[in-house]
């Protein structure tokens, strides 16, 4: 096993490379050589530097459509079997917001906490501030929406609520793996003129399968769940540097970053990791 200290660049690259690719921690250790702590010790420092990087450089964005929604998780175990010790550890529930902008496919803000009011103002003013201009908002019916959108964006905002429809549940055995049928929706305007043709958050939620495949820790009905509330808040970190500096979009053929003008090449995994020297 490899540690820390003797990890050359060319190992660093390889590691955050099963990472991103939707390897558990285990899993890297068993590929790479690395020693498990060494991986844990990489991923967290790297993540605390591409969160400092997106804090400072994803901003003054020309977003004109912004899709916003949440997608759960756990640390240590679910809500409903966590005690109230481990729950001050930040074990339980964790939902990260994420909001993507429809058209250049960037990841314009996240944030990983609980889902009240409270973390909905803190991830909505998040993206206000890193935004220019007029932006049609369009989130699913979470009544923590209204009023942190309105208090973030003032009136400066089209804003428009889908909420989704969904079928009679599927009996017992079948609701743990398969969900609900989705039969329609219900568009509502909350504030603004919001475009009805451009109402949608089939970005945010496909993005959000995107995460559930890259990123173990969000593989349901395993037992590659997060332990550690400051290890998941890395990777989700290192994954959006990954999503929108690293990784080709298929549709747009470049980076989300580079369609988005704020950076004019795709980033190597190499440059990535090189975050950590800045």
């Amino acid at each position: 096993m490899v540690s820390m200290n003797r990890l050359d660049n060319t190992t660093r690259a390889q590691v955050v490379k099963c990472l991103c690719d939707g390897n558990s921690i285990r899993a890297t250790v068993r590929i790479t050589g690395v020693a498990k702590n060494t991986v844990v010790k990489l991923l967290c420092d790297l993540g605390a530097a591409c969160a400092e990087y997106h804090h400072e450089n994803v901003r003054g964005l020309r977003v004109r459509r912004l899709q916003c929604d949440e997608i759960w998780s756990f640390i240590g175990s679910k809500a409903k079997n966590t005690s109230p010790e481990k729950k001050a550890e930040g074990c339980g529930d964790a939902w990260t917001w994420t909001a993507i902008d429809a058209d250049t496919k960037l990841i314009v803000s996240y944030l990983v906490g609980g889902r009240d009011s409270g973390w909905a103002y803190e991830f909505m003013q998040d993206c206000a501030d890193r935004i220019k201009g007029r932006v049609q908002v369009t989130t699913d019916g979470h009544k923590a929406y209204l009023e942190a959108v309105e208090g973030a964006f003032g009136m400066d905002v089209d804003y428009a609520q889908l909420q989704k429809i969904y079928g009679a549940p599927p009996d017992a055995e079948q609701r743990r793996y398969s969900p609900a049928t989705c039969i329609g929706s219900d568009m509502k305007v909350v504030s603004g003129n919001p475009d009805p043709k451009h109402v949608s958050t089939s970005y945010v939620e496909r993005q959000n399968l995107t995460m559930r495949m890259s990123m173990r820790r969000f593989t349901r009905l395993t037992n590659g769940f997060s332990k550690k509330i400051e290890n998941h808040i890395a990777a989700v970190a290192l994954y959006f540097m990954y999503y929108n500096f690293c990784r080709v979009h298929q549709t747009l053929r470049v980076t989300p970053a580079m369609e988005a003008g704020i950076e004019n090449h795709v980033w190597s995994v190499d440059e990535l990791v090189g975050l950590l020297v800045r």
